[in-house]
């Protein structure tokens, strides 16, 4: 199988990935923060170390990386965490989210507005200013955050964040990014780009196994727990414990997981991002010059936007569960279908059938592209 999904995860891992889980496994195996023998403590400072290097990845303090279980979970916990005391104290909540989300923004948004909370959703343009404009715009004197991914899961159109955290900075509002699919593939620095609290995977492009994911904060909003239990700190407190990362990171943590999230990031220092990128970027290229003369294969991508290394395309005639399938009986694996995301596929006209994704990663080559580019080429015609 030539795998093209690395929008839902990554794969294959790069070479040292395994080696640093199966070394945590056998060798850290003591619960990290919880006792004081040195299993214990050896695992605690291999936890501690790979926090050192998400922060400085980030352009964070370690003590503000907390570990999460998926990207998900770190939304979650920075929507609810943050908007929670404004909610009990019956104050109002505005909330602003792009027409491009996936559902891990746009369902807890959702929730939330059972609850009294409101919430305006912004049209995504191809030009980034007028899409900066538009969440400018919906701003009220109730808005306590914005919310977006960073780049698009379904189309791969990058959102001008940096601008947008300009926007946030200046009206004293926080800004949570999705970086599900930016993070690892573009450069992403908290105080930069102006992003408050930013979410992540580390099974995408950080490299590390699934069950893996980081809530990072610049600290300039609290953010409250949303579940409570054992810190390994303050333990004689019936009250949840009240500084970072121990009061959001009830429970213990995936030793091994984070431990493949900082061979990752290594992989990632050593080769060089904007390396990956490019090559990434090229294969996608590879794609869309192969099929640009068929017309009945639709690519959807907007002139003047960027793009993450993602391409979604249709067949003419086929829906995209039976492209996705055709292409895996030939050892192809692409995901076909609304990839957990009906808002970004009603913004981008491919709702409710949805599109086919490809996603590749730095261990794939053109020659892979090209036999997939042929496989679609027979679906077309046949």
């Amino acid at each position: 199988m030539v795998y093209f999904d690395n929008a839902a995860t990554s794969y294959p891992k790069p070479p040292g990935i395994l080696p640093a889980v199966a070394n945590a496994a056998i060798h850290l195996g003591g619960n990290p923060g919880r006792s004081g023998h040195s299993m214990s403590l050896r695992a605690a400072e291999a936890v501690f170390g790979v926090r050192e290097k998400a922060a400085e990845f980030f352009g964070a303090s370690p003590e503000n990386v907390i570990f999460t279980s998926n990207c998900t979970h770190s939304i979650n916990l920075a929507l609810k965490g943050f908007l929670l005391p404004f909610i009990t104290a019956g104050e109002k909540v505005h909330i602003i989210h792009t027409n491009m989300e996936h559902n891990s923004v746009a369902r807890p948004v959702y929730e939330m507005s059972k609850y009294g909370v409101s919430y305006s959703v912004a049209e995504v343009s191809a030009n980034d200013e007028e899409t900066a404009e538009n969440i400018e715009k919906l701003i009220t004197p109730d808005t306590r955050a914005v919310i977006c991914t960073l780049g698009s899961n379904v189309t791969g159109q990058l959102m001008p964040f940096a601008r947008i955290g300009e926007i946030c900075r200046r009206y004293g509002i926080c800004f949570i990014g999705d970086g599900a699919q930016s993070c690892g593939v573009v450069p992403i620095d908290l105080a930069a780009d102006g992003i408050n609290i930013l979410c992540t995977p580390g099974h995408k492009g950080l490299f590390g196994i699934c069950g893996t994911g980081l809530l990072i904060t610049d600290g300039t909003f609290p953010i409250y727990h949303i579940m409570e239990g054992g810190t390994g700190s303050t333990s004689a407190d019936l009250e949840q414990t009240p500084f970072l990362p121990d009061g959001l990171e009830s429970g213990t943590v995936n030793t091994p997981g984070i431990a493949s999230v900082g061979a990752g990031l290594d992989f990632i220092n050593r080769v060089g991002m904007d390396r990956i990128h490019r090559r990434e970027n090229c294969l996608c290229n590879v794609l869309i010059n192969s099929l640009s003369g068929n017309s009945r294969v639709k690519i959807y991508r907007r002139p003047g936007a960027d793009y993450l290394p993602i391409v979604l395309f249709n067949v003419e005639g086929f829906t995209p569960e039976e492209t996705a399938q055709y292409l895996s009986d030939r050892g192809f694996a692409l995901r076909g279908g609304l990839h957990c995301s009906p808002l970004a596929h009603m913004a981008n006209g491919t709702f409710p059938e949805g599109g086919v994704r490809f996603a590749p990663s730095y261990f794939n080559n053109s020659s892979e592209v090209m036999a997939l580019a042929r496989a679609i080429e027979r679906l077309s015609y046949s």
